[in-house]
């Protein structure tokens, strides 16, 4: 066990809590693994009604995984580290995803990367005021995983393509509209509600009791604009986006800034989950971007200018976008033959 997460049980519901507020409870290698294992030992066990995921501190429920670490080991040529830091906790998401009994997932703060496969594939998902879900793989050489290409697959129109491929933050009400959560509850209620969902394991009940209407979001607003944008190749996407309108200044600013690579692979993992929305599938899918993205993609680079030298400056050995051609992509999302992911 880790002391990064407190997972025990109270009366009926088991309770996991991410424990590295410092981190902002990026989730490591250890806290997949303990958070798989108690989702085993209470899948079956009549004594547990359901299960509630919340993180300390103020900032994050969980900004996303501990990929400084994965790094760490990539730079001394240690890619078997990263591989299975990412085959066990895609193999996590699934179970989270196929979990029998209810799922509650307080998501307060940032929720990021990892922080969105331990919440978003769970039955009951809460969002707050502070709440500010994102998934900005694409700005460090990586791609929406942990199962969030399924997630954005099921987004309405092309909300997908716009989130994944952008990275934008998004609120409570938005996060609903793109389905990511279920139910907004104002900040000052969520003591009241975690006491209410140990007391009475229920989650139905109990949230119904909780749920408000969230602030105004933006994302139903825009749908039929981003729909247009993003409907197309990624060849068209700058020209598509070239008008004055302030999501479209930000939109192109994200897509020139990010990962040309991780960039168009997205936008192929976004419409192969449209496709095949199989969870199992979808991480697979995933996992093959992540089993080559030290030594074959950008993920080395794009960390480096994020976290190791917070210089916001990547240089990206493929670039622009427009350089990126379908044998590129086609190289990093090819089958993994012995080294596929299995479940």
């Amino acid at each position: 066990m880790t002391d990064d997460i407190h997972i025990r049980t109270e009366g009926a519901v088991g309770r996991i809590t991410l424990t590295r507020p410092q981190a902002l409870n990026a989730l490591s290698h250890q806290m997949a693994l303990a958070i798989e294992a108690a989702l085993d030992a209470w899948a079956h066990d009549d004594a547990i009604a359901m299960v509630l995921c919340d993180a300390e501190g103020e900032r994050a429920f969980c900004a996303g995984g501990d990929i400084g670490h994965v790094r760490a080991k990539g730079v001394k040529g240690n890619y078997d580290a990263g591989r299975r830091f990412w085959a066990d906790e895609y193999r996590m998401n699934a179970k989270l995803a196929r979990f029998p009994k209810p799922y509650v997932a307080l998501m307060h703060g940032f929720v990021m990367g990892g922080g969105v496969g331990i919440s978003t594939h769970g039955s009951h998902r809460v969002v707050t005021d502070s709440t500010r879900l994102a998934m900005p793989e694409c700005g460090i050489g990586l791609i929406p995983d942990v199962g969030g290409s399924l997630i954005l697959g099921r987004a309405p129109g092309r909300i997908g393509e716009y989130l994944g491929l952008t990275g934008t933050r998004i609120g409570a009400a938005d996060a609903i509209f793109a389905g990511f959560a279920d139910v907004y509850v104002p900040e000052a209620e969520l003591p009241a509600l975690t006491r209410a969902l140990v007391e009475e394991p229920e989650p139905g009940a109990v949230l119904r009791r909780f749920a408000a209407t969230p602030p105004g979001g933006v994302l139903a607003g825009l749908q039929a604009d981003i729909d247009h944008a993003f409907s197309g190749e990624l060849s068209r996407l700058p020209g598509a986006l070239s008008g004055e309108a302030e999501w479209q200044v930000a939109a192109l600013k994200a897509l020139r800034h990010g990962c040309p690579l991780s960039i168009a692979c997205t936008l192929e993992l976004v419409r192969a989950a449209r496709a095949d929305p199989m969870i199992e599938h979808c991480l697979a899918r995933e996992y093959r971007f992540t089993w080559r993205c030290m030594d074959q993609g950008e993920f080395m680079e794009g960390v480096r200018a994020a976290i190791v030298d917070k210089d916001r400056n990547p240089h990206w050995r493929l670039a622009p976008l427009e350089a990126v051609t379908p044998e590129h992509v086609a190289a990093l999302l090819a089958h993994l033959g012995a080294d596929e992911l299995s479940f």
